[in-house]
């Protein structure tokens, strides 16, 4: 039995905020351009949907994680995930864009022919195979893998008497009340766990291999409550909005060139906020630079509190075995533990794992060089929505969205079909995608795409991608257009070669 194809001018693949983003400028931008989005799970919000573990919040202010065109007009910047997956679904129903969403539609595979200048578009649907096909791919895949996380194999897993919890599958009839926790990780999510848990948990102790960067921030912006006073609401939110962006490019780019002031800097603030006997050495000094990794933020001193009040435990040392009461460390110790949490971290995935093939060939991540962040060596009319590691995601996703839109007017505008990055130097050095030292990301680097000089660059500056992504030209002899003939006597040739 034949299976129904259906086209549509583009497809964009995920309903979190990028596949909102990137619908919100399609409508306005194109709107005669016909489209729809794929979503594997039930409900839309991507990353706000999927975790539900305790105390789950952004670790960037609502500001900027905020979309541009809808602005966050509340003062208060670090919140819950159920609202940022609330105001996400609003956004989408306020646009109409929840009517475009295909729920339940996980993309297996993606197939690029020239003959057509289309990608044909393969999803499992509950079961069934779904196929639709499009001339513009926008991929809003996220960047991590949503079926499981990263979870090391723990000798002597099997013998712990208790529960072991991944935050990625946090049970719903979990329940901690006077429980021993122990939370084994360091960074954002065993942050905000620690003294999220601490509340209802007989004991909590967070333990860690090695340190992460910590720096607290009030959870409402005295900017926002500020100009709030004095200012209509979408105005002040507009520039508590652009207040917050220049915070993040300006103390990034000073941590990166002046390491040693940053660190200073970060540790007066520790000893301010924590017991003159806390051990800062042990516990919250990292083997790197401030921003090699992503900095914590620690909203309203919550663990700082929890640290001092002792609700919270905070132990530095290796695992040698998880042991039937709790976890041994190679000191020698053994942390007492009715619970285990392995907020160990996330497994890195290119386009949610589906299979890519360009005119049959079969395409393999790592072989491919980033085109500015936003599309990839001999791989036409995808667009790769990819935010920033050292600031809000979505700063960037609004960025791709605007200039997937872009391309496709220029593309209408000069007749032709297909829009490929072509690499000009057969011996480009290749650098890793993500310039960030954290586990997942190195675990990741091998299997991901590569970058190198410039255009062939994953930007994380945010001033440099509104310059090439919102106002630069697309005739660079990098980007390379074709008519629909034009590519397929191009693929032959290739294929001869």
């Amino acid at each position: 039995m034949a299976i129904a194809t259906e086209h549509f001018d583009v497809l964009i693949v995920g309903a979190g905020i990028s596949g909102v983003s990137a619908a919100y400028h399609l409508q306005k931008n194109c709107p005669e351009k016909s489209y729809a989005i794929l979503e594997a799970r039930a409900e839309m919000g991507g990353t706000w949907d999927l975790f539900r573990y305790p105390g789950i919040r952004s670790d960037s202010d609502m500001f900027t994680l905020g979309f541009s065109f809808r602005p966050w007009r509340e003062p208060k910047a670090i919140v819950d995930g159920p609202s940022i997956k609330q105001y996400v679904v609003d956004t989408a129903e306020e646009y109409g864009i929840d009517e475009k969403i295909r729920f339940n539609h996980r993309v297996t595979d993606l197939s690029w022919s020239s003959q057509t200048a289309t990608w044909t578009v393969r999803a499992d649907n509950n079961g069934e195979e779904k196929t639709f096909t499009c001339g513009m791919l926008i991929a809003c895949f996220g960047y991590y893998r949503y079926a499981e996380g990263y979870a090391p194999d723990f000798d002597g897993a099997d013998a712990f008497g208790g529960r072991i919890i991944h935050p990625q599958h946090w049970p719903e009839d979990l329940d901690y009340t006077g429980k021993r926790v122990v939370i084994i990780g360091s960074g954002a999510t065993a942050i905000t766990l620690a003294p999220s848990m601490a509340a209802r948990a007989a004991a909590v102790t967070l333990l860690q291999r090695s340190p992460s960067y910590l720096f607290s921030i009030p959870a409402v912006s005295p900017v926002a409550r500020f100009l709030g006073r004095f200012l209509p609401r979408s105005f002040a939110a507009r520039l508590t909005r652009w207040f917050a962006i220049i915070f993040q490019q300006i103390s990034f780019k000073h941590a990166r060139a002046h390491p040693e002031k940053m660190k200073k800097f970060l540790f007066d603030k520790l000893r301010k906020k924590l017991n003159p006997d806390f051990d800062i050495d042990t516990h919250l000094t990292p083997h790197y630079d401030p921003w090699d990794q992503r900095v914590c933020v620690v909203p309203d001193d919550d663990l700082y509190d929890a640290l001092n009040d002792g609700a919270v435990t905070m132990v530095t040392n290796e695992i040698d075995a998880f042991v039937e009461d709790g976890v041994r460390l190679k000191s020698g110790e053994t942390l007492k533990a009715d619970i285990i949490v392995t907020a160990t971290g996330l497994i890195l995935e290119f386009l949610g794992g589906a299979k890519v093939s360009v005119d049959g060939r079969i395409i393999e991540p790592a072989s491919l060089f980033t085109y500015r962040g936003v599309m990839f060596s001999g791989v036409p009319n995808l667009v790769s929505v990819f935010g920033y590691t050292n600031a809000s995601w979505t700063l960037r996703s609004d960025l791709i969205s605007a200039y997937a839109c872009r391309l496709i007017e220029h593309m209408d505008k000069n007749n032709v079909d297909v829009a490929t990055p072509t690499p000009q130097d057969a011996d480009m050095t290749a650098e890793p995608f993500i310039d960030f030292t954290s586990g997942y990301v190195e675990r990741a680097s091998k299997d991901l795409p590569k970058q190198s000089a410039a255009p062939w660059r994953h930007p994380q500056d945010y001033a440099h991608d509104i310059m090439q992504l919102r106002f630069g030209g697309f005739d660079d002899g990098v980007l390379v257009f074709s008519r629909k003939a034009e590519a397929v006597e191009q693929a032959t040739k290739k294929a001869a070669e």
